[in-house]
């Protein structure tokens, strides 16, 4: 999901992160007001950087990643992962790819969007004590399905509006690529999940995430 340096011109760069600032400056309220969500929001950095640089490679204009999307959205909350991602992509900047930083908001745009989407259409009603809804890996691959979809849209839009020509076929290839990302993250969120939830009263899981509000399905 990140954007190749020099695809995008300066003026639609920083508008990006205008943007990405914007966005984060309207939830940080929600943040500020739940001081678990603080060390939370750290704990997605790091392991979406860990994902990230587990396994990655180019493929075109951009690059196809194991990111854990719905893993860290389901443990550890909206507003943490939100900014995690944010905050992760920076530490993948400063720590092993400076030349990703050029593009800070332009990929952290394209990562918080379809998270948002995915958080106000499928994703809270997971947690809402009404509805009763139950988790299992179905479920998990609607929510990585939508949100993938999202991503690789994201990237699209990028390069519609870059500065360098981009056949379509570049984009089909990279969107493509995330079959497999599809296929398998569900399977380690649904795993994970059942985990933390088998140790969810435990003080250092209750803690550290956010898995209390879930019903797994039997």
């Amino acid at each position: 999901m990140h954007i190749e340096p020099g695809y995008i011109s300066q003026a639609k760069i920083i508008l990006a992160n205008t943007s990405a600032l914007g966005v984060l400056a309207y939830y940080a309220k929600d943040l500020i007001a739940r001081p678990a969500d603080i060390a939370r929001t750290l704990l997605a950095a790091v392991f979406f950087s860990l994902f990230m640089q587990g396994f990655h490679m180019n493929i075109g204009p951009s690059e196809l990643h194991f990111v854990g999307a719905m893993a860290i959205y389901l443990t550890l909350g909206f507003i943490p992962t939100l900014f995690g991602f944010a905050l992760g992509l920076l530490l993948q900047g400063l720590l092993f790819n400076p030349a990703d930083l050029v593009h800070l908001g332009v990929n952290s745009l394209s990562l918080i969007v379809p998270l948002i989407t995915v958080h106000y259409t499928l994703g809270r009603k997971l947690r809402d004590t009404m509805t009763g809804q139950r988790i299992n890996w179905r479920t998990i691959l609607k929510l990585d399905a939508l949100y993938y979809s999202g991503v690789t849209a994201m990237v699209g839009f990028w390069l519609l509006v870059s500065d360098v020509a981009t056949p379509f076929s570049a984009w089909a290839a990279f969107a493509s690529s995330y079959l497999a990302i599809v296929a398998v993250e569900p399977l380690f969120t649904y795993a994970l999940v059942r985990l933390l939830k088998r140790h969810e009263n435990k003080p250092l899981v209750d803690t550290c995430f956010a898995v209390k509000s879930l019903k797994l399905a039997d």
